[in-house]
């Protein structure tokens, strides 16, 4: 919907500033015609310039610019061409250089020729009038260019004007889609993130329970159909996280994901020592359940941990364990998409390694200290 009405004021936005380039050319076109008509002749004759130049642009208007691109270009250089060599009429080039600026930018590869050809008649026709005007002094003649010349810079000006704000509401339409398609791929990098925390972390677990029910099936049968009916509840757990993850309602609980970080660690043969003090706030509970899970499922994968300690105390959770390898930094990548989204939120993800020990600390900025400023405020 957000897209549909940018679309939609960007359109508006493009046929504005036409309008507006429409309304300008005819104001100025008008006004020239009717300070610079000596009679009848000249009237008519810079009118019917000024009609031509209207039209080619409400072709230019309506996109359609190429069917009268030549046509108008013709006949607005044989108005202004009569009006300098005939009538003496200075502003009668207004309406050539007009449709002439048009030409050149809506051409773009044939910019160069479009210009000297332009640039070719111009001379051709303010040398001409000497020749034929041959009463007429130096200094009048060269009046006679300078008028010309302002009132063609004029005509041009409204031109490049109009172009410039096309092609910024064009760079801004090609910025949105870029941003949109950027969009796209942060969302589809997040949700390959979530999906690898539900699946990654639940094969792990899955893995490590039918190897211990495996050790068990000799020795203890009621083990092991305890170790598979927590693989099946596991497995029916990630079915359903997957579901809310397709439909965008995935919320983690991060009392369960520590009660279950305890369960799975335990059940690894890892002791677990956790210290539980303030609730954190509801909006940051989920990050920091899965910074919990990602934690834990590193822990098994990466270390041979025999002792972990989990502090969560509002919106600051530190998780420590030893039996980390010393051959250098285990893999984070999980960790590494998650300090990111903590940033999002304020937060800070902090992770280091003192031998073999290792630390992950997370925090989130509590929602309740703003309202309190707000009332210091006042």
């Amino acid at each position: 919907m957000t897209s549909e009405l940018t679309d939609e004021a960007q359109g508006r936005l493009r046929r504005l500033n036409l309008d507006i380039v429409f309304a300008s050319v005819s104001a100025v076109g008008a006004l020239l015609v009717a300070t610079d008509a000596d009679g009848w002749p000249d009237a008519l004759l810079m009118g019917a310039g000024l009609a031509v130049t209207l039209i080619v642009l409400d072709r230019w208007r309506a996109g359609r610019f190429a069917s009268v691109a030549v046509p108008g270009l013709v006949l607005t250089a044989a108005v202004w061409a009569a009006g300098v060599l005939v009538f003496g009429a200075a502003t009668s080039v207004f309406g050539f250089a007009t449709v002439a600026s048009l030409t050149v930018f809506e051409h773009p590869r044939r910019r160069r020729a479009a210009l000297t050809a332009i640039a070719v008649f111009a001379v051709a026709v303010l040398a001409l009038r000497p020749v034929l005007q041959s009463g007429e002094g130096l200094g009048a003649t060269a009046l006679f260019v300078f008028v010309s010349a302002c009132v063609a810079a004029g005509g041009v000006g409204l031109i490049v004007l109009g172009q410039a704000v096309q092609e910024l509401v064009a760079e801004l339409d090609r910025a949105r889609r870029r941003e949109a398609e950027v969009a796209v791929m942060r969302e589809r990098v997040r949700f390959a993130g979530d999906l690898h925390d539900i699946q990654g972390h639940t094969l792990h677990v899955v893995k490590l329970k039918v190897a211990l029910a495996r050790k068990l099936l000799h020795s203890d049968l009621r083990g092991v159909e305890h170790e598979l009916d927590e693989v099946h509840t596991l497995v029916g757990d990630t079915i359903t996280e997957t579901r809310e993850l397709a439909h965008a309602q995935r919320r983690l609980n991060l009392t369960a994901e520590l009660e279950n970080a305890k369960n799975l660690l335990e059940a690894a043969g890892i002791a677990v020592h956790a210290e539980r003090g303030a609730e954190p706030a509801p909006g940051t509970d989920a990050l920091l359940g899965q910074v919990l899970r990602e934690t834990t499922t590193n822990i098994l994968r990466h270390s041979e941990a025999a002792r972990v300690w989990i502090t969560l105390d509002g919106g600051d959770l530190a998780v420590a364990n030893d039996g980390a390898h010393t051959d250098g930094p285990p893999a984070i990548s999980g960790l590494a998409r998650l300090r990111e989204r903590l940033a999002e939120h304020g937060g800070t993800l902090a992770v280091e390694q003192d031998g073999t020990r290792f630390h992950t600390a997370a925090s989130l900025p509590r929602p309740e200290a703003a309202p309190a400023a707000r009332k210091d405020e006042r």
